[in-house]
Order: C-alpha cells, then structure tokens, then sequence
C-alpha cells in the first residue's frame, strides 16, 4: 500500500541519527549557484572524458562552488572539461592543464576532484593532501588494499576532508530506507544482495600502435608501470585489466555492496569467496564478465554480489542495486525509492522516485549528484565530517578487493574482523599492494 508519512518531515529526523552519516546536504533546489563568490570552494578537476566532465558541471551548479582547473592528459578531454562548466552556468572559464600537480601548486585552490583511472585515484588523492588540498575522489578511492590504507593514515594526519563518490549516501529516500532497517522495519536483516547487469560489448585484441596526439600517455600511466599503448584501453576499457582497473565489482559494485554494508551495519568480513569468469568474448579483457561473490561476517549476517557485465537481464526489475532480507520481510532498494515486503510477499510500503540510471557512465545527473557534492564543500567551511568520509568509504572498497584477491587466488580468504586483512595466506596477501613505475611511489 501507499505510505501516507510525510517523507521529508522522516528524513530531517532520520538525518541525524543514521548510521555511517555527518552532514546531510540541502535539496537540490536550494544548492544552485547563488551568494558571494568570495565565499567560494574553489576546486580542480582530474579526468573530464566521462563522469569528471559531470561533475565539473556539476561543481559549477553549486552554490559557493567554482572551477578553476580542468586537468586531463587528453586535449580533448580538456575541451569537454571546459564546455561542461559553461553548461553548468559558470561565467569564468577555467584553466585546462595535462598535468594536475599544477593546479596543487595554486594556493587558491581548496580541493582537487579525482575522476581519473582507478590507479590515479589514491596516488593522486595523497599528493593533493600533502598539498594541503581536500579531496573528493571517485569510486573506488584505489586500486588496492594498500592504497586504502595509506589514504586512510594521511587523511587522519591531515585532518582533510576526503569524501568518496559513494554519491547513493547522500540520497534522500536511500537515506530513509536505511532509518528504517535500523528501526527494525524488517526484523534483524541477516542477508543483503547487490548486483550489477549490463550488456557491455566485446573490446576486441588491441593493437600496438602510436599515442593519439594530444594525448600525454606516459602520465595517464603514471604511477603505474610503463607498458606499450594500444588501441582498445583508453578511454574506458582500462576498467577490465588488472594494471590500471578493478573490474566490474569496483567499477559498479562498490556503490551497492556499500548500501549492503550501510544497511547490515557492518565493517569487515570473516570470510570471502568469489567464481567467476571472462565468459561472455574472447578477447584482451581480463577481469571478470561474471561474478559471484560471498562476504560472511561474524554477526551472522552475509553479503552476495552477482555482478553480470555482459548479460543485462535485471533483477528485480533493475539493472542494479541492492536488497536486503530479514526476519520479518524484505526492502529492495529501487533507484532513489524503496520498497517493503513481508514474509508473504505483500507490498507494506513503497516510496518511489524516478529510476536512475545505473548504465550510464557520466553518472545519475546533477539532481542526484548535488546533495553529495554539496556536503562535501559543507564539511569544508564546517570541519563536520562528510557523510562519505574516507575510513568508513573505504571499508566498502576493501570489501571489493578482498572480492576480487579471492577471485584471482580461486581461494575463501579468511579475514580479520577487526581490520580486514587476509590471515595465512602469503599468496593472497600478494595481491594486497601493487609495483609502481620509479619514483611515483605513493607516500603519506
């Protein structure tokens, strides 16, 4: 049946008592462009071909917000970095740099916004602290457990804001559907299932051939390891090798094992098994099409992933998201919306918003993007803590590796509860850092 409670009266209340929250940000309509642009977040943008040309239209749309760097390796990415803040209402026409360490020097910059390739997210993130700048970074914030740790540590000595791109922990109605797990809508839930389909097409075998010009290969590669280019990794297709990406389960399962985490109320696993395969194309991509992934933890709740690259049939009517199952029903997450059932299966309760959609890789729109955005320059002129601070946003990304360490040793990982790390097994704890290319090793 309809529910009849007023929901943004439910949310101001569950704001401040969710757990895993700091600041909530304000509705979409209240944080366009409006006061004194003295009072402006002034912030750099890394990586514009896709989701970081979204958020620099989206960080132009902000209130006390602007945009005084587009930095991408590629000129053509510049160039969309650019347009994109005209798009977004911004009179002042940001500088376009290949290099972001520029934009570190400029005392005037606040925090750099990292959209970059998964292996440019920690590294990029630590020399912004060590500049003194805030981060906002994209989901994951790094390429593996070690990079999250590291992000951590700075982060706790810098006293920076970090906030992940996790942008679901700033949803209003997602907000609210997690009050009510905690409230018990469901009983104690002891289960929680994320997925993630799509019909991603085959990428071919790639071939050797010269850099694009206009584009800087050697620092797109950057802190990793120097390797030939060739022509089906750049722009996206990085995503499904090992080198610079995390697969699918880090691409898009770190927005839905997060809400799995969020609802369970829990931290790190006990134990970790992943199957799966490259099954869909024979072809260069080498992390897994198909993936079944296990998180058991030692409350007596678990955690099931099933993440489908190339077979977009959806569940539960969607091509993503995440559900979770108790002792007294169920509540299936449903874009920013919910749904509660009981154990007969009958509807209790459904809030519902306009399906977003999760295939789209500049992201959901600014409508819901803003409030995340807009918490993030909050906790920076307040001190709060973001709703997406680093040492909570990382637990979820450290769930996804684990995932996949588990997938490539073909091994159940057992884990410390405490904090997450693999015990007794070297081969596995193998894959828990990463080589860099000289001189561009990670510090805090």
């Amino acid at each position: 049946m309809q529910d009849t409670i007023k929901r943004r009266d439910f949310i101001k209340q569950a704001a401040a008592s969710s757990m895993g929250l700091g600041l909530m940000g304000a509705s979409a309509p209240a944080i366009l462009k409006s006061g004194s642009p003295n009072e402006n977040i002034v912030v750099a943008i890394m990586g514009t071909n896709s989701r970081g040309a979204a958020l620099a239209q989206g960080f132009s749309r902000l209130a006390g917000a602007e945009v005084a760097y587009i930095c991408d390796v590629d000129e053509q990415a510049i160039t969309k970095g650019v347009k994109a803040t005209k798009e977004g209402g911004q009179k002042k026409v940001p500088k376009g740099i290949k290099d972001f360490r520029q934009a570190l020097d400029d005392k005037s910059v606040n925090a750099l916004v990292i959209a970059a390739p998964d292996h440019w997210h920690a590294p990029a993130a630590l020399m912004a602290l060590q500049a003194g700048k805030h981060v906002y970074v994209e989901k994951p914030c790094s390429h593996n457990p070690r990079e999250g740790e590291l992000l951590v540590e700075a982060a706790g000595h810098t006293k920076l804001v970090v906030q992940m791109g996790n942008q679901r922990r700033s949803w209003p109605n997602v907000v609210e559907a997690m009050q009510q797990l905690k409230e018990g809508a469901i009983g104690r839930p002891y289960l929680a299932r994320a997925w993630y389909a799509n019909t991603r097409t085959s990428i071919g075998k790639g071939k050797k051939v010269s850099v694009p010009s206009g584009l800087d290969y050697d620092l797109w590669q950057g802190p990793a390891p120097r390797k030939p280019y060739q022509d089906n990794i750049i722009h996206y297709n990085w995503h499904w090798f090992w080198h610079w990406g995390t697969g699918e389960l880090l691409n898009n399962g770190t927005h839905f094992i997060d809400l799995c985490r969020w609802g369970l109320g829990v931290d790190y696993p006990v134990r970790v098994s992943s199957g799966g395969g490259r099954y869909a194309y024979n072809d260069d991509w080498e992390t897994p099409d198909t993936q079944l992934t296990h998180y058991d933890f030692d409350n007596e709740t678990s955690i099931a992933w099933e993440g489908r690259s190339c077979n977009g049939h959806p569940l539960e009517g969607m091509s993503a998201s995440a559900s979770f199952y108790g002792e007294k029903g169920t509540l299936v997450i449903e874009g920013n919306g919910y749904t509660i059932y009981d154990n007969k299966n009958r509807e209790i309760k459904k809030v519902a918003e306009r399906k977003v959609n999760t295939t789209d890789t500049s992201g959901p729109g600014f409508d819901l993007d803003a409030d995340h955005l807009a918490n993030f320059t909050a906790a920076i002129r307040t001190g709060k803590q973001p709703v997406s601070f680093i040492e909570d946003a990382n637990k979820s990304v450290h769930l996804c590796h684990l995932g996949n360490i588990a997938y490539r040793t073909q091994k159940v990982l057992h884990c410390d509860p405490k904090n997450g790390r693999i015990m007794g097994d070297e081969e596995a704890m193998a894959l828990w850092g990463r080589e860099y290319e000289p001189g561009w090793e990670p510090q805090v």
